[in-house]
């Protein structure tokens, strides 16, 4: 990279530079100046010294001022050319190696950072990541732990200061600022190792001491682990006074305990072109390795999409299952699990999408001729992502509608993949029904200039659409009603900017109650279609339809970019009640794409879009649980750090759900090489244990003696009781088995042969 690579990147130029290399020979100067000032102020012993609070400089009164600045040597020499030169070469070249060291950790870090995060941010991720703790004001301090890794056996008892001397403080305040009463910066330092009073209502939860439980500020009681770098901490209890030590408090210290808790399989997502488009498996070792590196961790399964593009790229029903065949062979030999997405829409050109797959080109040959068999936007731009569900019923596609075609390729996958049906490897399959597989309208494509958080654009302008329209406002006795509201303002726009979705604007009017009844009701019909013939073709497999979480503007009265999505769910109205009951009616499980993992840093602030992921999320959950229709969900957005893998640990087992509702699966998207990076495959591999219903325990171990001696175990198991049940031991000792049992029924099996123990599980 060259030099000014280097500085666009890290955002810097030559007027930078100079600023800098001025403020190193000011930051000498004022050392001169000082050294001046001391000489003068030897001399002078007996003059006067007043301050101007001004500029904070000092003025002598002593008639010999100059005389013993000049004495002093005090007086300021200049600088060679030859010196700034070589100094600014210096500060260039530091600068340089530190924009390298950057782009390095960005690419390759793995930090939880924004997409805008500066150089602070980065050295902040790196302290924290070194055990140290930087406050948001930028005071950075070493943890308990840390002090007394560098303090040895050397430190001191930690003290708790009297509630007295510590008034309330918020979170935000800096330690310095909490820590009154130190005068100097050595106590300042020493009360790096205090406690600190915690207030009734503290910004973050604490626990007690190790392996024990304790009552949180609302009286419920949680676990705490000592195996768990991000819990471990010291608090201490005063006069049932909670005190906890700040220096080793992360923002979120309490995890839910999930041993014991139902088991959900997890999926892992295949990369989008691990087919390519000569139905070639794109590189069998790669993904070979990385297969059997998610069997080592127990994932359950992967899930793939069958390109409709890829299968039936050239002719109408001749399909090519080749590269398919070869991936669910190496699947099958793997012994895992799969979940089949029939994606009927084009890949690329959408969030997070590296490749790009079309639609078949004979459709792409009939769309020439017919735009309208794609969805239409207000300007007359076609989307062709997907079909139109306009054309579901109309034969224009070489003799066949649109949901024959659809059938007649879930009918050819189902003949072609039979064994793997019999067998029990294919578990699932994902009906695509519009957009990146979602049944939603195309109303926020990014290649048409959407950007978040725009309210979108209603797709209903292609001729059968618009034919429907007025068919529908004409069986209502309104034929004027017959054309999209012409005040929804555009892909970018705000809803208080237009007259449709403002507050008391038309979508709760007369037509506007109207449009949206019938703009839903076409996306309903549509899924009622497909998912009736996918039951024929699939049938006595679980089958399942993607659902996207809109999360922007949902705090808004009209939901706006649900409304340009077709799904009718203002605040007065529930707009997936009915959506559910479709699919209730077939037997389909929900497929919910969770949007609250990470969504924040790749698309903007939550606040500004009114934004609500966990709302939208409950909403959806609860439609869905309240008549008993099974959910999987999957995460929109890539995740490597354990804040998120809790997030959706909480979505998947609430917590409070006095019905102990759960979720059928998770599909985690998606495989990558920065999946398989050590830090992030150990993070990964916790997460699914805990999916599996595994708490958080440690390394476990047994011992075994010889022939007639007794067995010996320890249990990681957090607060629970082990203690014997029975033991099984052959006499050559081949094969033993040990097998302890808790209090909730809960058991420990250690398998050991002649080389002493081969491992042991929590059942």
């Amino acid at each position: 990279m060259d030099m000014a690579g280097m500085q666009k990147l890290i955002g810097t130029n030559d007027d930078d530079e100079d600023e800098g290399m001025d403020m190193d020979e000011k930051v000498e100067e004022d050392d001169e100046e000082v050294k001046r000032i001391s000489a003068s102020m030897m001399f002078n012993m007996d003059g006067g010294i007043e301050t101007t609070s001004g500029n904070n400089q000092f003025h002598y009164q002593s008639p010999s001022q100059e005389q013993s600045s000049s004495q002093g040597g005090g007086a300021k020499r200049p600088r060679p050319v030859e010196e700034k030169e070589r100094t600014k070469l210096r500060e260039r070249h530091r600068r340089a190696i530190t924009a390298k060291i950057l782009t390095g950790l960005r690419r390759h870090g793995n930090y939880n950072l924004r997409v805008r995060a500066d150089i602070n941010d980065v050295i902040a991720a790196l302290a924290r990541e070194a055990g140290w703790v930087v406050l948001p004001d930028g005071t950075t301090f070493p943890s308990q732990s840390q002090d007394s890794r560098v303090s040895g056996n050397h430190s001191a008892p930690a003290t708790t200061p009297s509630p007295q001397v510590l008034p309330q403080q918020t979170q935000a305040a800096s330690l310095k600022e909490v820590c009154t009463g130190f005068q100097s910066a050595v106590e300042y330092n020493a009360c790096q190792g205090k406690g600190v009073f915690v207030p009734v209502t503290p910004p973050y939860d604490v626990s007690c001491s190790k392996h024990s439980h304790i009552s949180s500020t609302v009286g419920s009681r949680v676990e705490v682990s000592d195996d768990d770098p991000l819990i471990s901490t010291s608090v201490n209890t005063a006069a049932d006074i909670q005190v906890v030590d700040p220096t080793s408090c992360p923002s979120r210290l309490i995890e839910q305990d999930f041993a014991g808790t139902p088991y959900i399989p997890v999926y892992v997502m295949l990369p989008l072109g691990v087919i390519n488009m000569k139905c070639e498996l794109s590189d069998p070792d790669g993904t070979l390795k990385q297969l059997r590196v998610l069997k080592s961790i127990n994932v359950d399964g992967v899930m793939v999409d069958c390109w409709w593009g890829v299968v039936e790229a050239h002719s109408p029903q001749e399909y090519n299952w080749t590269g398919y065949k070869k991936l669910f062979q190496i699947v099958t030999d793997l012994k895992l699990k799969l979940q089949v997405v029939m994606s009927f829409h084009q890949c690329g050109g959408n969030f997070l999408d590296d490749v790009c797959i079309p639609l078949p080109l004979w459709v792409a040959e009939i769309g020439h001729s017919n735009p309208d068999i794609f969805f239409t936007d207000k300007e007359g731009r076609r989307n062709t992502e997907c079909l139109s569900w306009g054309i579901d019923k109309e034969r224009v596609l070489r003799g066949r509608t649109a949901i024959e075609v659809y059938f007649d390729f879930m009918r050819s996958f189902r003949i072609e993949f039979d064994e793997f049906f019999k067998d029990g490897v294919i578990s699932m399959v994902v009906i695509g029904l519009g957009p990146s597989g979602d049944l939603r309208y195309p109303s926020y494509p990014v290649k048409h200039g959407w950007r978040y958080p725009g309210v979108g654009e209603f797709q209903c302008y292609d001729q059968y659409l618009l034919k429907s329209l007025q068919k529908a406002a004409e069986a209502r006795g309104h034929s004027f009603w017959g054309k999209p509201p012409t005040n929804a303002g555009f892909y970018n726009s705000r809803p208080n900017e237009t007259g449709f979705f403002c507050d008391g604007g038309d979508y709760d009017g007369y037509y506007g109650r109207f449009f949206l009844n019938w703009y839903s009701r076409v996306l309903i019909d549509h899924g009622d279609l497909v998912l009736l013939l996918a039951k024929l073709a699939f049938e006595g497999t679980y089958i399942a339809a993607k659902l996207p979480g809109i999360h922007w503007w949902y705090k808004s009265a009209s939901h706006a970019a649900e409304l340009t999505s077709g799904f009718y769910n203002p605040c007065n109205r529930d707009g997936y009640a009915t959506v559910m009951s479709m699919l209730k009616k077939h037997g389909v499980a929900l497929e919910f794409s969770t949007s609250d993992i990470g969504m924040s840093g790749e698309l903007g602030d939550y606040s500004e879009a009114l934004a609500d992921p966990a709302g939208v999320a409950w909403q959806v959950l609860n439609a869905a649980w309240d008549i008993s229709l099974p959910v999987a969900s999957e995460n929109s957005v890539p995740c490597h750090h354990r804040e998120g893998y809790n997030k959706i640990l909480e979505t998947a087992k609430p917590n409070h759900d006095p019905d102990r509702r759960h979720l059928l699966s998770y599909a985690y998207q998606r495989l990558s090489l920065q999946l398989t990076e050590r830090q992030n495959l150990t993070e990964f591999e916790r997460f699914v244990k805990r999916m599996h219903g595994g708490g958080r325990w440690s390394q476990g171990c047994a011992q075994s003696g010889g022939v007639g001696r007794s067995w010996c175990a320890q249990s990681g198991g957090v607060g629970r009781s082990w203690w014997w049940v029975g033991v099984d031991r052959s006499e050559d000792g081949r094969l033993g088995m040990v097998r302890q049992m808790d209090r909730a029924g809960w058991s420990m099996v250690v398998r050991a042969g002649r080389g002493g123990v081969r491992g042991w599980g929590v059942r």
